[in-house]
């Protein structure tokens, strides 16, 4: 009797779930979810604000609205590890609280982006200021890599000031507001020290263990990049504008024999973490080509959006991975270097994947087929046959974008 209790109870149980009314069922798209090693159709359902079931087939009768993405790729919400989104009207605030930062929800989920991460624009005197006026006014998440310089990324001399570099003042308010706060930046420091990278990675550990992502500067002659990885940064910490040729800069990719130079490939073993940062003029063809060709892949790709960047070659972050994807990585890891592999770096592992009681953050993508031309700021040209558009971000559980209307019924809430 006892067993037969029992196995009417697993039954029934099964059979709840069977017919459950979950709030969104996605049907027959298919699913990349590098986390769980998902590469293939497969229906995903949302109840709430959460990832219910990932399954061949799931019963979609009762289901608040319904998403049909047959020839779509389902994958979790993009992570866009560098952008600039610390808008304001301050005259000569550049990137901080000025006029060059964007608003972060006219440009992140409709290409897919549920969560962008600041690379600087605030330091630790103005952090509260960011917060109040972009982090709690969006519906994206916004997270932030703090600057080590106290006023943020305001360029010209505030960005020279060694003075203002104060690695415990940086490290009190990560702590205080942990919450967004994922790491610290360096950036466009031009003086021929490592000070500013020596106090950035002094707050991380300061922190907790918090990355730090460098924006190499302007020095003339430039520093050494070696030196940089080896001698100065920590395993996860990270080296933004990988694919930058600028004279003041050291390139990743020797510019007379176009080859990968040894070091950064031991350096990446070594945990180095090698981020696209696409930007205004921080990548070139002449680098990124190379590259990969050789299989020196990018551990995670991302824009550096601002008003310059995205109406100039860089566009936005389905550009960037479409430029991926014609220079010859696959969809797969592209997927991985703008999902999971972000989400790690940032200490964020709830983010970037689909599994069951995951937060549903999730981006549904069309590979569009056609004749398309993707160039760099040199004005170099690559054509392509391919390129990523997005069709539905659902951020926490609801849609927040619809391109074509393939939610049924169409309601974004």
């Amino acid at each position: 009797m006892q067993k037969l209790f029992l196995l009417l109870f697993c039954l029934l149980y099964s059979f709840s779930l069977l017919a459950q009314n979950y709030d969104i069922v996605i049907k027959d798209g298919h699913l990349i979810d590098p986390k769980n090693s998902i590469d293939e159709v497969m229906d995903v359902a949302i109840s709430g604000d959460t990832i219910a079931l990932i399954a061949k087939k799931i019963d979609a009768k009762g289901a608040r609205q319904v998403v049909n993405a047959k020839g779509l790729y389902v994958m979790p919400g993009l992570i866009d590890l560098h952008s600039h989104n610390f808008y304001g009207t301050e005259p000569e605030h550049a990137y901080s609280n000025g006029f060059s930062a964007i608003a972060p929800d006219g440009f992140t989920f409709r290409t897919g982006v549920t969560t962008t991460v600041d690379a600087g624009g605030a330091g630790w005197k103005t952090f509260p200021t960011f917060k109040k006026q972009t982090i709690d006014h969006s519906r994206t998440r916004v997270l932030a890599f703090l600057n080590i310089v106290g006023e943020g990324m305001r360029g010209g001399v505030h960005e020279q000031n060694v003075s203002d570099m104060d690695a415990k003042m940086a490290a009190s308010v990560a702590k205080q507001y942990s919450d967004y706060i994922v790491g610290f930046k360096v950036a466009h420091f031009e003086g021929p020290e490592w000070t500013p990278v020596d106090r950035a990675v002094e707050a991380g550990n300061l922190a907790g263990g918090l990355p730090v992502m460098i924006d190499f500067g302007g020095s003339d002659p430039p520093l050494s990049i070696e030196e940089l990885f080896m001698q100065h940064l920590r395993p996860g910490d990270i080296f933004t504008h990988a694919f930058g040729e600028l004279g003041t800069r050291e390139s990743i990719v020797d510019r007379q024999t176009k080859k990968v130079k040894p070091f950064v490939w031991e350096a990446q073993k070594k945990g180095i973490i090698f981020d696209v940062g696409y930007g205004g003029i921080s990548f070139a063809y002449s680098q990124a080509i190379p590259a990969i060709k050789s299989k020196f892949y990018p551990n995670t790709i991302s824009t550096d959006i601002h008003i310059g960047s995205m109406n100039n070659a860089m566009k936005d972050m389905l550009s960037v991975m479409s430029k991926f994807l014609v220079m010859g990585m696959e969809l797969q890891p592209v997927v991985e270097a703008s999902t999971w592999k972000p989400a790690q770096v940032i200490q964020r592992e709830e983010l970037g994947h689909l599994s069951p009681g995951a937060i549903a953050d999730v981006a549904i993508l069309n590979l569009r087929k056609g004749d398309f031309g993707f160039f760099d700021y040199t004005g170099y040209k690559t054509e392509g046959k391919e390129k990523l558009e997005c069709e539905m971000t659902i951020k926490g559980g609801k849609i927040v974008y619809d391109l074509n209307g393939i939610a049924n019924p169409v309601v974004i809430r």
